[in-house]
């Protein structure tokens, strides 16, 4: 293979990741993954706090959650906070593209390197800039994590049953990783800018505005008719038969009919094909009005058959329809096999490690994972030797005194 078709998008590309957690962090892995180089810098006295969350692994007490969600990074540590540690860090905002941060506003400008100080040194440098509430706003000093994010942003409202109190969608961070991924995007869209303008700019995101982002017609519905979606369980209140139903094996299978030709589909695959006759229930408003009548229906069918049988059933009647998998499902599917979203590395002093696999695929430079996330300051000489030009004296004197 040709060195130009094993040239990826992102090949040529420096960011400074001086993040912790997952939201920023996680806009620079998914450009990691398309060949940018990316330098995870760590708070020099013990690391990115992101390091101990989760699943311990025996490599060093790194945990799983690092190793999925570091990965391809080099680390290294610096405290900018010192007068020292920000010389260098302007140094190697000189050379580099691209930074991604998730202080509270204002904690960058309070350590003398803000926007504009940034902007100075490097006219194209872009900066995505992620925080709770956004940099602008009278909640901007408040604090914020992805629970949080997910009921500000009113998605926890909408999750749970309908007499029960509102519930996290969920037990993964969904707002951080939705974030993360519009950080992607802008960091994406303001290099295009570079290209055509050479001005650099920053990004401004805030968390909850990705969940925001995602809640359909809830914004115009509410603006033009005063309608509050409420909790609704296990279906929506927009179509009939559309939810979680549960199989004659314990198990739980979604259909979803949004349309009333599906819905005549699922009728035959019933057996109950007088269901979608006109008079009926053809329509959907019909369906809707009469929702405990059909909702009880499809149960009695796919109660009646294993989850693999209802599957196959639908499937073949041209029914939409799915398993809702637990990881340990999702590991026996074919599905994930066959697209490779389980990838297996392995790590050194932490044996073979599965994550998710790259995505999206593209057909002529798909991503890669080369490994997962560093070892503690594993770029240290690198970083400092090779890209500043440091001194090893120097390199060890600024590690002795926990400058680096």
């Amino acid at each position: 293979m040709s060195e130009q078709a094993t040239k990826l998008p992102m090949d040529g590309v420096r960011i400074l990741d001086i993040a912790t957690f997952i939201a920023a962090p996680f806009a620079a892995t998914v450009l990691s993954e398309f060949g940018a180089e990316v330098i995870k810098i760590e708070n020099p006295k013990g690391g990115d706090n992101w390091r101990r969350y989760g699943t311990k692994t025996d490599r060093d007490g790194d945990t799983l959650a690092w190793l999925t969600e570091s990965r391809n990074k080099t680390s290294v540590g610096l405290d900018f906070r010192t007068p020292e540690g920000a010389e260098l860090f302007k140094e190697m905002v000189a050379v580099s593209d691209v930074i991604c941060e998730n202080f509270r506003p204002g904690t960058m400008e309070k350590w003398g390197l803000g926007w504009d100080v940034i902007h100075e040194i490097n006219p194209k440098i872009v900066m995505l800039r992620v925080s709770g509430y956004g940099q602008t706003g009278p909640y901007k000093k408040r604090p914020g994590f992805a629970r949080i994010a997910q009921g500000f942003g009113g998605l926890t409202y909408l999750a749970g049953m309908p007499d029960g109190p509102p519930v996290t969608p969920g037990s993964t961070s969904l707002a951080d990783y939705a974030t993360g991924l519009y950080g992607a995007v802008g960091i994406l869209l303001a290099l295009r800018s570079v290209e055509q303008t050479g001005k650099g700019q920053y990004i401004d995101l805030a968390l909850y505005e990705s969940i925001f982002r995602f809640l359909d017609e809830l914004v115009p519905a509410y603006a033009k008719e005063g309608t509050v979606r409420q909790r609704e369980g296990m279906g929506t209140r927009l179509a009939c038969p559309h939810g979680h139903f549960q199989t004659g094996d314990d198990k739980w299978i979604s259909i979803a009919c949004t349309s009333d030709r599906m819905f005549e589909r699922l009728c035959h695959v019933m057996d109950k094909p007088e269901l979608a006759e006109p008079g009926q229930y053809q329509t959907s408003a019909q369906r809707i009005a009469a929702r405990d009548f059909i909702e009880g229906t499809v149960s009695a069918f796919t109660t009646g058959y294993p989850m693999m049988e209802v599957i196959k059933r639908c499937t073949d009647g041209g029914v939409p329809c799915g398993a809702i998998n637990s990881i340990a499902d999702i590991f026996e599917d074919p599905q994930f096999e066959a697209r490779e979203n389980l990838q297996t590395v392995h790590e050194p002093g932490a044996g073979d490690i599965v994550i998710p696999g790259v995505i999206p695929k593209l057909s002529e430079t798909p991503g890669r994972v080369t490994h997962l996330g560093p070892a503690f300051k594993n770029g240290t000489e690198q970083i400092f030797g090779e890209l500043l030009g440091l001194s090893p004296e120097r390199i060890r004197e600024l590690l002795d005194r926990e400058i680096i």
